[in-house]
């Protein structure tokens, strides 16, 4: 049975008071996120929205902000070697790339980094 349920509209990341420059260097710099307005009534509150294809990622600020570990978006790129050109530039820019076994989702390259805040990051082809 389908529910009313679509789609995925966006996915939120949290981050500290102050997040701004270091989002847009990493998410809009060095994965290539493309940065788009956030409403006049939320823009005070802090924070980065960007497009992912027809969804969005939000940066939002969070008081008492914790990293999430764990839970994680995961960004599908276009192909293994786009992402392995990814993988190369987020290294040379002092990033920990974490790849994934090749075995534990068939015909998936992946690999983890973590946001300037700690957050889990996954990218896949």
């Amino acid at each position: 049975m389908n529910g009313p349920i679509i789609g995925i509209d966006h996915v939120q990341v949290a981050a500290p008071a102050g997040c701004e420059a270091a989002a847009r260097r990493f998410y809009g710099g060095l994965l290539g996120l493309e940065e788009i307005p956030k409403p006049a009534a939320l823009a005070a509150r802090g924070g980065v929205w960007y497009r992912v294809g027809a969804n969005e990622l939000h940066v939002g600020v969070a008081l008492d902000f914790v990293p999430a570990t764990k839970a994680h978006p995961a960004f599908r790129v276009a192909s293994v070697t786009e992402l392995e050109r990814l993988a190369a530039r987020l290294e040379d820019h002092g990033i920990d790339v974490r790849r994934a076994a090749t075995t534990e989702i068939p015909g998936a390259m992946r690999f983890f980094v973590d946001d300037p805040w700690g957050n889990r990051v996954e990218l896949l082809a």
